[in-house]
Order: C-alpha cells, then structure tokens, then sequence
C-alpha cells in the first residue's frame, strides 16, 4: 500500500508492474481495488497506478469538496508529485468522466483516454443514481446502510454476471462518508462533458455494455460524435462492469490500444 501526501491531504494508491505508466481511476463508490485483475495482466507491460478518489477506499475523507474538479486536480496533483509528465489515462464510469475532464484541462497529461461505462452527461446516470444525488435522499440511504446492501445483492444479477461483486462493493461501501457519498454523485449529476468534447485531440476508447443499467449505453454516441480521434466498442452481452463480463474480451482491447501509437 502506498501514499502520497498532498496539500489536500493523503491519497492512497497502490502501483505495479513496470514499463511505460498508465492511471486507472475508478468509479462511483468504487475503490483501486476494482482493478486487481487488470493491473495483474498490465503489469507485465506496463507500470500500471490505480488511485483511490478523495472520499472513498483508503483516500484522505476530511474534506468539504468530493466534486468532479477536485478528482481532476488531484489527478494533475498526483502526477506532478510522482514525475509522471504524461500517460494513458484509463476511467471507469466517474473515473472515465474525470479522465476526460483532465483531457480537457490538462491536456500535457493525457496521451491516451479510454472510458469504461462512463456518463459524458449526467442525465445519463440511472434514477435511482439521480435520486443518490439530493443530500435528504442520500441522507436516508446513507443511514440505511445495511438495507442497501441487501438491496445491492439482490440487484446484483442485472447489473453485473460477476458473483463477487456484491462483496467488492459492500466493501468500497464501508470506506465511504455520507459526504463523499452525496457530493461525488451530486457533482457528476450536474456534469455535462458535451460541449467541451471537440477540442481534445488524444485518442478516446469508449467501451460501454449494452446492458448497462447505471449509465445509459448511448453515451457512445456523444464521443462519437464530438471527438476527433474515437474508437467505440460496444459490448452487447456486458453491463456497467465490462471488465468484470467479459474480462477476457476486454483486456484484449484495452492492451492492444495501450499499446498502439
């Protein structure tokens, strides 16, 4: 376990493997942790960091601020402070939105995004997600905490074909502040990505599962549409989790982008 100390605070991350860096970022109530399996297999070609955001995994919680530019100021942050001038930036749904967001801001950082089930408008995020988002709602689920993780466990079958990913998110879930848990969401419902598209030159990967229940699949369309230099994959057995649906499918993509040029 490593951590790096910030004028904001401490950031967990754990790092493996060695070659040329790659960043993985993760989701909405997620930890590094969702990406074991895909640092094992990168590592053997890359130096692969996997950050936990403020306010969830092992990452500083005494904040104020859990939004989308703050995700995206660590990551700068993070990479300034480890020498890290420039890298492939790979997101899972909120991971994916901050990686383009860095994209768009710092764009000396990126020299690859690829985005995992990510919400390019937060009007794609699912009702329930959205309902997440209002801080008396939150409030209530938040203090219910058990009775959502039954509620996650019997949701499980239609959101991934993984049988351990209740576990997995039942333990991100325990690392998790009420704060952290309402603004991140508040923050990404609000966000909306489309309008400052066009200007990113680094090559996208969008990878979406037509299944998915938590960020509506058509999000494809709008980097279709908006970025230069787009390459869409679509898979229509996976849902919001395709690394863990098809993981065998997705490796196999996602490595042989890493290492095109």
């Amino acid at each position: 376990m490593s951590s790096l100390i910030t004028n904001q605070g401490s950031v967990h991350y754990e790092v493996y493997g060695r070659g040329r860096p790659v960043i993985l970022l993760h989701g909405w109530l997620e930890s590094w942790g969702l990406w074991q399996e895909t640092m094992d297999f990168l590592g053997e070609s890359y130096r692969t960091y996997a950050i936990d955001f403020w306010g969830f995994g092992e990452s500083d919680k005494k904040r104020e601020s859990f939004s989308i530019p703050d995700f995206v100021a660590l990551v700068d942050d993070f990479m300034e402070q480890l020498g890290i001038r420039h890298a492939p930036l790979v997101g899972h749904s909120m991971g994916g939105t901050v990686s383009l967001s860095v994209a768009i801001n710092h764009p000396q950082r990126v020299s690859k995004v690829v985005v995992i089930g990510s919400p390019i408008e937060g009007s794609s995020l699912s009702l329930l997600l959205k309902l997440a988002s209002i801080r008396r709602i939150a409030n209530l689920v938040y203090r219910m905490m058990d009775a959502l993780k039954i509620g996650i466990r019997l949701a499980a079958p239609i959101i991934t074909r993984e049988s351990k990913w209740p576990e997995m998110i039942h333990h991100d879930l325990n690392q998790v502040t009420l704060e952290s848990f309402l603004l991140s969401i508040s923050s990404l419902r609000q966000t909306n990505l489309t309008p400052l598209l066009a200007p990113i030159y680094q090559p996208v990967l969008g990878m979406y599962g037509d299944r998915d229940v938590i960020v509506n699949p058509n999000q494809w369309s709008l980097l279709n549409t908006y970025i230069q230099r787009v390459r869409i994959e679509r898979f229509r057995r996976a849902g919001h989790f395709i690394m863990l649906d098809e993981p065998q499918e997705f490796r196999k993509i996602l490595k042989e982008y890493l290492d095109s040029i």
